[in-house]
């Protein structure tokens, strides 16, 4: 024990989080750098850069056959990107979606999804080939333009970059998700990029917002309208953080007589078409635009989308805003341009950074091309001015292959500057070695491979115009890599070609977004919405609501559930709002275009309000702007409250009368009149001023009357000059004018009911 004791105490955690950090950071870089960042010189992630060059390695070329999209994935895979193959076609698919691409980088043979969000076919039943924007970011390739680095099991090797001759990380956009960051840059136009870069080369201290005269904003391959404000699209591009609300393209189809239909034509960008037209037909399911009376789909190869308004009253802008508000009609794209600038380094950038990370990018690959092409032209000059010693001392040569055992070893030792077959002054040309006059080992190579028929004399001019030809373009090299203006005006020429092969004369080159200022959207009222119509509505006692078209007689039988029967029957209009008075003190609001029909007999109110299984209904009826309303509780306390402070905007209702325990709310009736009349289960009457009641929210009020038992039975009000009206019990209409004997404080006992007076102690008779 004492061993054990003076072992000193080891800190395990330490190096855990260590090792933790480590491993986490090794994953987190490898998620930044070689998964979810896009490159800012070629605008790809490496998987997409792969399935280019694989495509490429398969010689796919535009105008080539169509390949298996299950052999380019496969290759893919297997030669440099040692991942899932589906996530490899997934890829690959996405580059030939022209819904979801502005400039697609695949041409798809087959089904290879579509703007409802449906899948693509298995990789066994499509294939595909390179598109000519795909072969424009392999431009000079094979001219050592770029780097090249081994791929991840080291037989073959891959470009770190393709050598790209536009901004296709703009054009195209892009988005993912790494570790702690993330980005996502919309498709923007070629066209105005380039004008963009062009505009940069002239003047490099350029601002950000000159930039926007040239790129005014994304140009999404689905259309559509952006309505974000200028200042907003400039601070984003500034800031390479941001938005954009897109809204859709629509136009408004006269149908004659007055009636009308929208029709959708362009839809916002990643909008799936299946699921927008799900939820426009949940908002008319569930009533929550009550104006929009049906959607279709009509469209083919286009987008048409049919919009019906349930009433040709309604301004078309007005439906529009409302499912802008609550559809996918109107979306905000994110703008997070996060790319990595060197290939290495994870940056959020401004629009200009990317461009001008782009231009040094097409300096270099151009500085790259040049020296590859010189050294092309140096190798060939060698062979040429070998070559052209050959003919010039044609009956030397021929001795040397036709009796020499080593020809090759003679025709090098050789010294070909002191004799030639012909006189030096019949051409003109570059000698082949400077002073000792021997041919180097390609040289020598070069004549042995000839062939017999070279030896023409027209073969020999041909030679000669060659190396004239390669020696200006060599001059023509140097004088380009000695002068960065020089370097400078050929990548404009080389963006001006770009702009002219992918603008306006491209298919799908011209702009496709446009911009607009949005209007705001105003808050329509219901009677805006909804054709108004006279209804009847139909309470049953056991909670089953009806509205009837029009204003029947409210004195008609109606059919009713076994063991139910009428509790509120009253007139009102489509437009109305129902109010509802709960025992438990709460108001519920329904819509009356809401309710069920009068063909069936209706439904339970709870299915559209909370209204909880303990809890009645007590009052229900239309609502007025401006009324009054007096409540009370069994208790008999109370107060009055206006109309608009009980409507609830949810289905959980509005809490207005506090009540506790065994006591129920009992009253809810509009206030008409100066005097106010409580009736309690006694059957005593007590009748005091309206001005003694206080207007409040909420709250449980003052006192009405004072029981000794019992409780309240019913209250109201009325004016005191007219007279208190009750319903005798043989159902006459009887009217007390002398109230001299029940006038008293608030909160008194009040004196017996008069002779006649209801037996269920209610001022209107039964309700």
């Amino acid at each position: 024990m004492s061993d054990e004791a003076d072992i000193p105490e080891m800190d395990l955690s330490e190096p855990l989080r260590r090792a933790l950090g480590e491993r986490y950071l090794t994953y987190a870089l490898s998620t930044i750098m070689h998964r979810a960042l896009p490159d800012a010189r070629d605008g790809l992630k490496p998987v997409h850069r792969r399935i280019i060059y694989a495509m490429h390695r398969l010689r796919l070329a535009p105008s080539g056959k169509f390949l298996k999209s299950a052999k380019i994935s496969g290759d893919t895979m297997g030669d440099f990107h040692p991942h899932g193959d589906a996530a490899i076609y997934d890829a690959m698919a996405r580059l030939a979606q022209d819904f979801n691409v502005r400039y697609p980088l695949v041409d798809g043979q087959g089904n290879f999804g579509n703007i409802d969000g449906d899948n693509p076919a298995a990789s066994r039943y499509t294939e595909a080939r390179m598109t000519i924007v795909a072969e424009a970011l392999l431009e000079g390739l094979d001219e050592n333009a770029v780097d090249f680095r081994d791929n991840y099991d080291g037989r073959l090797e891959e470009p770190a970059v393709l050598p790209a001759t536009f901004p296709n990380l703009l054009a195209n956009g892009a988005a993912g998700i790494a570790v702690g960051m993330a980005t996502n840059i919309p498709p923007h136009n070629v066209a105005e990029l380039v004008d963009a870069c062009l505009h940069l080369i002239k003047t490099p201290d350029a601002r950000d917002d000159t930039l926007l005269n040239y790129v005014p904003g994304p140009d999404f391959p689905t259309g559509g309208i952006i309505v974000e404000p200028p200042e907003a699209i400039a601070q984003a591009y500034r800031t390479g953080k941001g938005g954009f609300r897109l809204r859709c393209r629509y136009e408004v189809e006269d149908l004659g007589r007055g009636q009308w239909q929208i029709v959708v034509t362009e839809i916002p960008y990643q909008v799936q078409k299946s699921k927008l037209i799900e939820k426009l037909a949940e908002l008319i399911q569930t009533k929550k635009i009550p104006i929009l009376a049906d959607v279709r789909d009509e469209s083919a190869d286009d987008i048409r989308l049919i919009l019906e308004p349930r009433t040709k009253n309604v301004d078309p802008d007005v439906m529009m805003g409302m499912l802008y508000r609550n559809s996918d009609l109107e979306v905000r794209f994110s703008l997070n341009m996060n790319v990595l600038i060197d290939g290495v380094t994870p940056k959020v950038c401004s629009m200009k950074e990317v461009l001008s990370a782009f231009l040094d990018f097409r300096r270099e690959v151009l500085i790259r091309r040049s020296e590859h092409r010189m050294e092309k032209i140096d190798h060939r000059l060698e062979v040429l001015e070998g070559l052209i010693v050959a003919f010039l001392n044609l009956d030397r040569v021929i001795d040397i292959i036709r009796y020499d055992e080593d020809p090759k070893t003679a025709l090098m030792r050789e010294d070909w500057s002191k004799h030639h077959s012909r006189a030096m002054s019949e051409v003109d040309y570059v000698t082949p070695a400077e002073g000792d006059g021997e041919l180097s080992e390609v040289q020598v190579e070069a004549i042995l491979n000839m062939r017999l028929r070279s030896l023409r004399r027209l073969e020999e001019m041909e030679l000669l115009r060659e190396q004239s030809k390669l020696m200006e373009e060599r001059a023509g090299l140097e004088d380009l890599l000695d002068n960065e203006s020089l370097q400078w005006a050929t990548i404009s020429d080389q963006l001006r070609e770009v702009k002219k092969k992918f603008g306006k004369n491209y298919e799908g080159g011209a702009r496709r977004t446009t911009f607009a200022e949005a209007a705001e959207i105003e808050e329509v009222p219901l009677e805006a919405m909804i054709e108004r119509e006279p209804i009847t509505i139909v309470f049953s006692q056991m909670g089953w609501v009806r509205a009837m078209t029009g204003h029947i007689d409210l004195g008609r039988e109606l059919k009713f559930k076994d063991g139910d029967g009428p509790r509120f029957i009253f007139h009102a209009e489509t437009t109305d709002r129902l109010v509802l008075f709960g025992s438990n003190g709460r108001f519920y609001t329904v819509s009356a275009s809401n309710l069920p029909g009068g063909r069936g007999m209706g439904e339970p109110v709870r299915l559209m309000v909370d209204l909880p299984n303990e809890a009645d209904i007590v009052s229900t009826f239309a609502h007025r702007a401006g009324r009054k309303l007096l409540v009370a509780s069994s208790a008999g306390d109370g107060f009055v409250v206006t109309e608009e402070d009980v409507i609830a905007q949810t289905r959980s209702g509005k809490q207005v009368l506090n009540v506790r325990g065994d006591v129920r709310a009992a009253v809810c009736k509009p206030v008409d009149g100066d005097s106010v009349a409580v009736v309690g289960e006694n059957r005593k009457v007590l009748v005091f001023g309206l001005d003694e009641l206080p207007e409040m929210g909420r709250g449980k009020g003052v006192r009405l009357q004072k029981y000794k038992d019992g409780g309240l039975s019913d209250a109201t009000t009325f004016t005191r000059s007219e007279g208190l009206s009750w319903l005798d019990p043989a159902g006459r209409r009887r009217t007390e004018t002398d109230l001299d004997e029940w006038v008293g404080k608030r909160a008194s006992s009040g004196r017996m009911a008069p002779r006649g007076f209801p037996r269920d102690n209610r001022f209107n008779g039964a309700s």
